[in-house]
């Protein structure tokens, strides 16, 4: 069966404000204010540990033990406001109804912990809309090793063969390779159209675009 796997944070969602929020709430706590702001929302798209190494760094040298202790502070702060600024991307819902409309699989494959993925998407309402949702900590390795995608494939009932990724970053891109599959990075991400230096397959400009694209690259 054709497959379409989604990235969840910067492809189906912006999720940026609420991650941003949840590293600054760590900083606060220590007495340090917000250490980040909106013109980090690249760095929150890589992750809870990003975000603290970089607010660290503006405070001087990055002390590792601190900032693998408040990783968990994170984490339960983003879990308590999960959605309070998160919206789904223009089209998102449309593109993923129609392309199960047309007899595809479609799953989603994310660096997210599965946890906090499973409770945004249901909180989204996109939940069912999902055959698998593979996390970062579903299996011993995540993106951009190919075995999350395989799995998030296999568990959706498609076949790898037939299948691609909608990613948004350079994980992505390195994912889709390491799958042997093709991969198209959406543009209105957060870092717009600079995915193209990444050269995928396909760039995605709109939601709308999703069903013809995928019908072309999986036909």
């Amino acid at each position: 069966m054709r497959t379409v796997v989604f990235d969840l944070d910067g492809t189906l969602a912006d999720t940026s404000a609420d991650l941003l929020a949840a590293a600054n709430a760590c900083f606060q706590r220590l007495g340090h204010g917000d250490l980040l702001g909106p013109q980090d929302i690249l760095t929150a798209f890589h992750g809870g540990r990003a975000m603290l190494r970089l607010g660290f760094s503006r405070l001087g040298a990055v002390d590792e033990a601190v900032l693998d202790a408040q990783y968990p502070v994170l984490l339960e702060a983003y879990a308590g406001a999960i959605d309070v600024h998160t919206t789904l991307y223009p089209g998102a819902v449309d593109a993923v109804q129609a392309l199960r409309r047309d007899g595809f699989a479609v799953a989603i494959c994310t660096n997210k912990p599965e946890g906090l993925a499973e409770e945004l998407t249901r909180r989204l309402g996109i939940r069912d809309l999902f055959g698998a949702l593979i996390g970062a900590d579903t299996l011993p390795t995540r993106k951009p090793d190919p075995a999350p995608y395989v799995a998030a494939v296999v568990q959706a009932g498609g076949t790898v063969a037939r299948s691609m990724l909608i990613g948004d970053t350079e994980t992505d891109r390195k994912t889709g390779l390491a799958a042997g599959v093709p991969v198209a990075l959406v543009t209105f991400g957060p870092e717009g159209r600079g995915v193209s230096r990444l050269s995928p397959e396909a760039l995605l400009d709109h939601f709308d675009d999703l069903p013809d694209l995928a019908r072309r690259m999986l036909d």
